[in-house]
Order: structure tokens, then sequence, then C-alpha cells
């Protein structure tokens, strides 16, 4: 793999510029899709990549709610073919899964040969939602703690590409986002009691974030914090480090024979019925 530097530094260096008071501009749509066209274009080239080369890419989207895993999800995936590209956002888990080793649910949505698992929330969920909203025991978070860095160095060693990434938003801009989730009959769904709970719970999940980072930011699966209280500015940034991080290469598409039809193009045809409903629009 690449030197993981290049990146990386960015992400750091952006969140330092909003800790200070001089986050920079909120960034336009127009301009915020002019900078993601080339590098959805490059998330191709790595797609191929991963199949030529036979290998796993396990991404871990994770952050407070409303910081914008799902959105990045989107922008990582929405240009690559989901056969290959599986976004894994797994509910509530069921008694059967309760009464499972705690991996053991996770593990079944790891990829296979060339293929890419982006997870939206993951295993993490035990050191933070499920600790701090008592759905856990503290011995289970602190067993989950010590077992996790040890699970992710199979995973590594078995020759998964593994990228954990938080996403790190302020409270000012949690609450605008959850008033926008309230009033939007489109984005009602995202607002759950949990998240309403967790307002208050701003400072706790800060704790578990630190405990979590203390415990399994390691050598061999490290953390990368992006700020994305300004979510365009965060997801290209993101995409950016993990591009970064991963071999510059140009794997060219297979080539496709296209030859002219033979004959005129022809149109549908149908007997009997049914038939096609009539267009509305």
């Amino acid at each position: 793999m690449a030197k993981q530097g290049k990146g990386g530094k960015a992400a750091n260096v952006d969140a330092n510029v909003h800790a200070k008071g001089k986050a920079p501009r909120k960034l336009g749509k127009a301009e915020y899709l002019e900078h993601l066209g080339p590098l959805q274009l490059e998330l191709n080239a790595m797609a191929r990549w991963l199949q030529q080369k036979k290998l796993r890419l396990v991404v871990l989207i994770e952050g407070r709610d409303t910081a914008g895993k799902g959105g990045v999800i989107a922008a990582l995936s929405e240009r690559l073919n989901p056969r290959q590209c599986h976004t894994v956002a797994l509910g509530t888990p069921s008694e059967r899964e309760r009464g499972q080793w705690y991996f053991q649910r996770y593990v079944a949505h790891l990829p296979a040969a060339g293929e890419i698992a982006l997870f939206d929330r993951s295993w993490y969920n035990r050191a933070g939602v499920e600790s701090v909203m008592g759905f856990c025991t503290p011995e289970q978070t602190a067993a989950f703690l010590e077992q996790a860095p040890r699970f992710e160095r199979m995973l590594v060693d078995d020759g998964i590409l593994l990228f954990k990434y938080w996403l790190t938003v302020d409270q000012a801009q949690q609450e605008e986002r959850f008033a926008e989730r309230l009033a939007d009959p489109l984005k009602r769904w995202k607002l759950s009691t949990i998240d309403v709970d967790a307002r208050r719970l701003y400072k706790e999940y800060g704790e578990a974030r630190e405990r979590m980072l203390a415990a399994t930011h390691t050598k061999h699966a490290p953390w990368t914090l992006v700020d994305f209280n300004d979510q365009r500015r965060g997801r290209l940034t993101l995409i950016r480090d993990l591009l970064d991080r991963l071999p510059d290469v140009d794997v060219p598409d297979a080539p496709l024979a296209f030859p002219p039809l033979e004959t005129e193009p022809q149109r549908e045809k149908f007997k009997g019925k049914p038939r096609p409903i009539a267009l509305r629009w």
C-alpha cells in the first residue's frame, strides 16, 4: 500500500483549522460536484485494481448521529458496481444474534476477493451507542475494547485492507441537522427516539469516543478523524485520503468489441396483455 501521510495530514489540518475558529466557507453544490467527479473516476480505477489483484477492502464509517455517514458512503459507492461494492448498515440485533459471539454478525458481511464493504456503523456500536445508552454492560464494553484490536489484527493478517474513519461534528451543527430532519418529511425517518435522547449526552458520547480511540487506534488498524461540520468538504477529504493510501495504479477497462447492429433498430412489441401503463410526465 502507499504511504498514509498525504491524505491523513490533510484531514488533520482541516480539523485543526476548524478548532481554531477559522473554518473555511461552506462548499457550494456546483463546486462540490466539480471536485467529486474526478475522485469518483479514481474510485472506479481503484475498484478495477481490487478486482485484478483479487483484494478485499473494508471501510468503516463511524461518527455521531447526523455526522454524515450515509452521505459519504453514497459518494463513495454511487458510481461503483453494486455487485462489487456493498453497503453494510445493520439494524438492531435479533434475539439470536444477541446470543452469538459479538463480532459474528459482522463477519458475515466481510467482502470476498475483489469486493468492497462499506460499513455504515460497524462493530464499534458497542463502544459508542450501546455503551452510552446502556444497551450493554460495562464489562461487555471493556471486553470489546480488548478484543477489537485482536479481531482487526486477524482481518489485516488475512489480507483485508481495513480503513477506519470517524466523522467529527460539533453540537451546534448536530442540532441544526436534527432540526432539519424533524422538519423535512423526506428525512424524518432518520430521526429516532434514541437520537433525541442522545442530544443530552453529547459530552458522554465524546468521552466514549476517547476511550475507544485510546484502545483501538493501533498501528495495524489506525483511525482517521475527518471534520464533517461541512459535509461536502468532509466527503471530498475522506475520499481523497482513502485514495492516497492505496496504490496509484491505472487498470484500464478490458477491451470490448461493440460492432454496429446488422439491422435497423427495432421497437418493443407486445402481444395481448399486459401492456405498458400510460406515461404521466
